[in-house]
């Protein structure tokens, strides 16, 4: 099944991930190699500039349209003494209602990004690459559902020198995921 990456890729040469899974952090190479063969033929990787890897620069520089690119966020809120983490997935051009929608979602008084270095840690991704392929079992992933529709979009890769551009419905899919309407505001 071919898929059409251009729309998100801008001036960028993006190949199947399957060959090229050095372009990927650890986990994500796992988890793409354990994707449906379908589903994985769908998923593309490119190589940019690491010093590119924040999306209005990469965007800016590549061409990519910020509607077609998404940001992978990990939010964490306590609840009875106990941490709970949800990576959110929502367009660049929105930011995550992570005080109203993912709060609620989590169950917790108090919802906010995760430390950066808690984000990298547990995720074994690089900051600014953090991906929903790959996170931690249990994680629930939140799609805001304009991301699930896009026909390409542009994710990390967990590394700064990679992106991943894939079919919103990949991501839609993946293990823990649950499309949400708009998580994205």
């Amino acid at each position: 099944m071919g898929v059409d990456w251009s729309p998100a890729a801008g001036t960028l040469e993006v190949s199947p991930a399957l060959e090229h899974l050095e372009l990927l952090a650890d986990p994500v190479a796992a988890a793409v190699r354990g994707l449906d063969p379908e589903e994985a033929a769908r998923v593309g990787v490119t190589e940019i500039d690491a010093e590119l890897a924040d999306t209005a620069e990469f965007c800016a520089k590549y061409g990519s349209p910020l509607e077609l690119s998404a940001n992978c966020v990990v939010v964490a809120g306590k609840r009875g003494g106990e941490v709970r983490y949800a990576a959110c997935l929502v367009l660049a051009t929105t930011r995550a209602d992570v005080n109203g929608t993912v709060k609620r979602w989590l169950d917790v008084r108090k919802a906010s990004f995760a430390p950066m270095d808690d984000a990298v840690r547990l995720t074994g991704m690089e900051y600014g690459g953090i991906t929903p392929f790959g996170l931690p079992e249990g994680w629930p992933v939140l799609v805001d559902a304009a991301v699930a529709a896009t026909p390409a979009v542009v994710v990390g890769s967990g590394l700064r020198r990679s992106k991943i551009i894939t079919v919103g419905s990949v991501l839609a899919g993946l293990p823990g995921a649950e499309v949400i309407e708009a998580l994205g505001r």
